[in-house]
């Protein structure tokens, strides 16, 4: 996504708590100084207060925020700890909380904003081992509903992006070959989802063309749910 945005002349703030990742962001080519990669962790307060402070002495002003940070180890249920509980909450929900609300003030004022989601179409079926992150997933779409209400007399719309299970390298990491495989018999297109398959569909909902469309989920896993 970050590749497309810089195409657009836009100004890209990122945080990941992976240098590598950052590192990769730094690559694009083009990128110059319209790219900055902050290294923090968005499950916690400090960072992202820090994050939205280096956005405030460079540009200013935010106009799209894009929560996209996501962790989904396979533990089974009765195996799981309290603690690894409460560690996918923080990040795939509670993180989203803390960007919105250091963000937020950096986009008012000007009657116009963009917040996407990206959550996953997990919440429709489960997932055997993913219980917490099922569960989280699926409270950010009600955050983001909400928020959509919330948020909409700025001018702001809010609308999440579900995708099935897509091949970046953490799932390579973190999920079984077999599983990755077999995805393809239950998709009307029978191949792999990419990261890339996202970015048309964020960058819409990121656009002017999305101004009247708010609070809505769409889903992207290649026909795998029909919603």
């Amino acid at each position: 996504m970050a590749w497309r945005r810089v195409a657009n002349g836009d100004t890209i703030f990122a945080i990941d708590n992976r240098l590598d990742a950052l590192k990769t962001l730094l690559g694009i080519r083009n990128a110059q100084d319209r790219l900055v990669a902050v290294e923090g962790d968005v499950s916690k307060a400090d960072d992202t207060r820090g994050f939205g402070d280096a956005i405030r002495v460079k540009a200013g002003r935010v106009d799209v925020l894009i929560n996209c940070a996501g962790y989904y180890p396979i533990i089974p249920f009765e195996k799981m700890t309290f603690e690894e509980w409460q560690q996918i909450i923080a990040v795939n929900l509670s993180g989203a909380f803390l960007m919105v609300s250091s963000q937020l003030p950096l986009m008012k004022g000007r009657g116009w904003g963009r917040i996407v989601n990206i959550t996953s179409a997990s919440v429709f079926e489960g997932v055997v081992g993913q219980t917490h992150y099922v569960a989280a997933k699926s409270g950010f779409i009600g955050f983001s509903r909400s928020l959509a209400m919330e948020v909409g007399d700025y001018g702001y719309t809010v609308n999440s992006v579900a995708p099935g299970l897509t091949v970046t390298a953490p799932v390579k990491r973190l999920m079984p070959a077999s599983l990755i495989e077999g995805q393809h018999a239950l998709r009307a297109i029978k191949r792999d989802e990419q990261p890339e398959d996202l970015v048309g569909l964020v960058f819409f909902l990121a656009s002017p063309e999305a101004n009247f469309m708010s609070g809505q989920m769409l889903v992207v896993d290649g026909g795998k749910t029909k919603h």
